[in-house]
């Protein structure tokens, strides 16, 4: 009985879903190819079909959904980055929502490495974050400076808002 009303409920979110217009991000670009570029690591064959599917469905005017999964160590970061900033290349803000701390950071610092040659601004949100340093980064946040945000369940705060949020990475 559970397992039906629970399948009752998603047909129910996602026929709702279906209605709604979503955001069709533009297509590679040069400046897309020369981030993706600066890895300094060659992608599987898995990573290079999985980020294909993501960039297929981003360029699609629907709300996407997508489920990707797999090890630790086994590249979804980076093919999150290179979501994120297909997202920011197309004018949007994107965000990382992390489980943990430790993880939040540890994905900001990655970030950080791999964004700084592309003048992309980036923001955590946790609780180790001194509370002045988020006042001010949300009004960052607000007013778009911010290209992409990292933290944990923190962004899904009320004080945090997003200018033009376009991707939500979980």
């Amino acid at each position: 009985e559970r397992v039906n009303e629970l399948a009752d409920r998603l047909i129910a979110l996602y026929s709702s879903r279906a209605k709604i217009d979503g955001f069709a991000f533009q297509p590679d670009d040069d400046e897309q190819r020369r981030f993706e570029d600066a890895f300094p690591y060659e992608l599987t064959t898995d990573q290079k079909v999985c980020l294909e599917e993501i960039k297929s469905d981003m360029e699609k005017p629907i709300a996407m959904d997508r489920l990707l999964s797999g090890d630790v160590g086994f590249g979804k970061t980076e093919l999150a980055f290179r979501a994120c900033y297909k997202a920011i290349l197309s004018g949007k803000q994107a965000a990382i929502l992390c489980p943990t701390t430790l993880l939040a950071r540890q994905h900001y610092e990655v970030a950080v490495e791999r964004f700084k040659a592309f003048g992309t601004q980036i923001a955590i949100f946790s609780r180790l974050v001194p509370e002045d340093v988020q006042k001010r980064e949300m009004e960052d946040v607000l007013s778009g400076k911010i290209d992409l945000v990292i933290g944990t369940h923190r962004l899904l705060s009320k004080e945090i808002k997003f200018r033009d949020l376009g991707l939500l990475v979980v």
